[in-house]
């Protein structure tokens, strides 16, 4: 994950007199209140532009304030350190390329860019996904991560920067010859390396895109030039080795899907997110309807008693239900804990701000993941010497793209939806069900209306506001919620009026 060094908008005359301080590039930049204070360690006398509250996603209160502030060059590296050495955390900052954009990203995300609306998160391609998984090998993982850290570095000004992403182009054109609706180019910054791009298009509904990405570089705490050497095995080859063997599996049983899937490899994540944000940008302003983003850094070391974390924080609480249904329905006896990581931690948070769906899944909790990252000793060897960790994100990411990829208009043939309306005042519940749903199908359960209310969806029983299956709390009427039960079950439904709303309920469910 990812920076480099600081310094305040304003200084003393002194420093701004300072020939040293003259000729560095300054850069502005949005950053947490514990990245700050991390700073202030650094520039005690930093001044902030400018500060605001961002809500970090659907039902989160903010928690920090994100603020605005000029830093130098040379400070980013220092502040990347230490952030990494005492808050046990990567990232904590987003480059802006103007002042304007640091301003425009104070005031939050955009409203969510789906044209079309939310995808339905059904998950109905059994038959495809049960195809693709099996051909997934951790061996393979294993020799990526092997052949992108056996490079000097990856930093972004290097040379071998540059030759890593050109190893990883001609890696994935090699992989996709032969398929005539596979693209592979580089996306050119204004720095030396390149962001890698793979193009599946759509069959039928390529106007959809699904974006799957990971980081590319790598950097190692005290500054890197052309002769550190910065493995970053897991740090983020290991991301890369998981999408790259998700895609292999899918082109060896010739998966054609209707919406656009990409596969991206980011340059210059661990300096502000920034080859991420030039790309999300781009898609924004050409109102590119991305129905998905999926974010893989870091994905080979097991930090956690659980085996794949879902971040709440910056990511789109839909989604990452959707991510959790996928792991119940496709990965048996895996387990899944959730965590936070606080503002602007990975590429996804590039995608959020610019209005897009997205969700990480990571190796570990924030506080315990790989300690050897941003050092000579990130390595395949200190991962343990095997990508058995990664295979798990790498079958959850084919998941994904073959579900989220295959998704049509229509529900699986034999559903049925019943639907209700209605009003509700502030404090006031309403119950639905038992719906008798078949065993090994989805339920989906979504409102929309006016106001503001918050749906709670229950197994076997009744729901309430503290016992529930799952819960969808956004901040107005839309929700949803969708649960996998492998036996036949009863579904319960309820509604509960934050403010006072109206509501339209849909519920789909093969029935018994």
């Amino acid at each position: 994950m990812f920076v480099k060094r600081l310094l305040p908008v304003a200084l003393a005359a002194a420093c701004l007199t300072s020939p040293a301080f003259a000729q560095e590039k300054l850069h502005w930049i949005t950053l947490g209140d514990a990245a700050l204070q991390q700073l202030q360690k650094i520039a005690p006398k930093q001044q902030v532009r400018r500060s605001a509250q961002i809500l970090p996603g659907a039902g989160l209160a903010a928690v920090e304030k994100v603020h605005l502030t000029q830093i130098s060059e040379s400070q980013l590296q220092e502040l990347s350190d230490l952030i990494h050495k005492d808050l046990k955390r990567c990232g904590g900052f987003i480059l802006h390329d103007s002042e304007s954009q640091g301003l425009a990203a104070l005031q939050g995300p955009r409203k969510t860019l789906l044209a079309a609306g939310r995808p339905s998160y059904m998950v109905a391609q059994q038959a495809v996904v049960k195809q693709v998984l099996p051909e997934l090998q951790a061996s393979n993982i294993a020799q990526t991560i092997i052949d992108l850290s056996n490079f000097t570095n990856r930093y972004y000004q290097t040379q071998s920067g540059v030759a890593a992403s050109n190893w990883l182009l001609q890696k994935w054109q090699t992989m996709a010859a032969g398929r005539s609706d596979i693209t592979v180019e580089q996306f050119n910054h204004s720095w030396l390396q390149k962001s890698v791009i793979l193009t599946i298009k759509g069959t039928d509904n390529a106007s959809e895109v699904v974006v799957m990405g990971a980081h590319l570089d790598s950097i190692v705490q005290g500054g890197v030039n052309e002769t550190t050497r910065a493995p970053g095995a897991d740090d983020d080859a290991s991301g890369v080795a998981s999408l790259t063997e998700a895609l292999r599996a899918m082109l060896v049983k010739n998966y054609k899907p209707r919406r656009t899937i990409k596969l991206m490899a980011y340059a210059a994540e661990e300096v502000g997110l920034r080859g991420s944000q030039e790309i999300a940008t781009k898609f924004a302003n050409e109102n590119v309807n991305v129905v998905g983003v999926l974010q893989l850094d870091m994905t080979n070391y097991k930090g956690g008693a659980n085996d794949i974390y879902l971040y709440t924080d910056y990511t789109d609480n839909l989604q990452t239900n959707f991510l959790a249904n996928l792991i119940s329905a496709y990965l048996p006896g895996i387990k899944i804990g959730y965590d936070k990581c606080g503002y602007g931690c990975s590429d996804h948070a590039s995608w959020y701000a610019k209005g897009y769906v997205t969700s990480m899944p990571f190796e570990a909790p924030m506080n315990s993941y790989n300690p050897n990252i941003h050092t000579a000793n990130d390595t395949f060897a200190n991962s343990g010497g095997q990508a058995e960790h990664a295979l798990k994100f790498a079958k959850l990411a084919a998941a994904y793209a073959v579900e989220l990829g295959s998704q049509g208009a229509t529900a699986p043939s034999g559903d049925r939806t019943e639907t209700f309306s209605g009003s509700l005042a502030r404090n006031e519940t309403k119950f639905f069900g038992p719906f008798r749903a078949q065993g090994g199908n989805q339920v989906r359960v979504s409102t929309s209306g006016t106001g503001d209310l918050d749906l709670y969806v229950r197994k076997g029983a009744p729901a309430s506001i503290s016992v529930y299956d799952c819960k969808s709390d956004g901040s107005n009427s839309t929700e949803a919620c969708n649960l996998l039960e492998t036996s036949p079950t009863d579904v319960y439904v309820m509604i509960n009026g934050y403010r006072s709303s109206t509501y339209t309920l849909n519920v789909t469910y093969k029935p018994m």
